[in-house]
């Protein structure tokens, strides 16, 4: 099988372990699987190039702390950040710090294959001018309450604490947040921030000039 296919997952749920090796198996992938962050991070060198199903919510170590040694070790892994709660905080995280996608549980197989596969487009793909220059586009396109919005989820705001910065109600921010990801043209909050993160980033060597 393609080293390209490979697909690291670690996982403290055993059962969990052996479902995703079922699915990815019969998805063509090789599953490589892990329950504990040690022998992960120690069999990470050896690794084929490939992607990590990574949980958040681990024994010792928390799976953006895996992130992070894995980011100084290796830097041709696409990374997929999985969690059992919806925290915005942990999807900004662990999209500033390179991750592909960020899943919340439960989630669908095709929603979790599809991600995989993105994974496996972006990998060995810098960011590209282009890619730049449309995230800024559509990031622009917002209106100023949008982007407000946005500001706020990639600070790592909760919808609540985001009203009451902007002093309106929970639901004008969910309309405002409905509207923006619309306007993007996306589904997943992970890609709004990643959106949000390639915009400003592009704004630093402007200031410069």
């Amino acid at each position: 099988m393609p080293a390209e296919r490979t697909v690291y997952v670690l996982d403290d749920d055993e059962a969990v372990l052996r479902s995703l090796e079922r699915l990815l198996s019969s998805a063509h992938f090789e599953p490589v699987t892990f329950e504990r962050p040690e022998p992960f991070l120690n069999a990470a060198k050896t690794f084929k190039t490939g992607c990590v199903l990574l949980d958040v919510r681990l024994p010792g170590m928390n799976g953006l702390d895996v992130q992070a040694h894995l980011n100084r070790m290796r830097g041709d892994l696409s990374v997929i950040i999985v969690t059992a709660q919806g925290d915005v905080q942990t999807a900004v995280r662990a999209m500033k710090a390179g991750a592909s996608d960020f899943l919340e549980k439960p989630y669908s197989d095709h929603a979790l294959l599809g991600a995989i596969e993105v994974a496996f487009e972006r990998e060995h793909r810098v960011t590209s001018d282009h890619e730049i220059v449309d995230a800024v586009r559509r990031v622009t396109s917002l209106s100023p309450r949008e982007r407000d919005v946005l500001d706020g989820l990639m600070a790592g705001r909760p919808n609540k604490l985001i009203a009451y910065q902007l002093e309106i109600s929970v639901r004008t921010v969910e309309v405002h947040r409905a509207r923006m990801m619309e306007r993007l043209g996306i589904r997943q909050l992970a890609e709004a921030i990643r959106l949000g993160v390639m915009a400003k980033l592009s704004v630093a060597p402007a200031a410069d000039k």
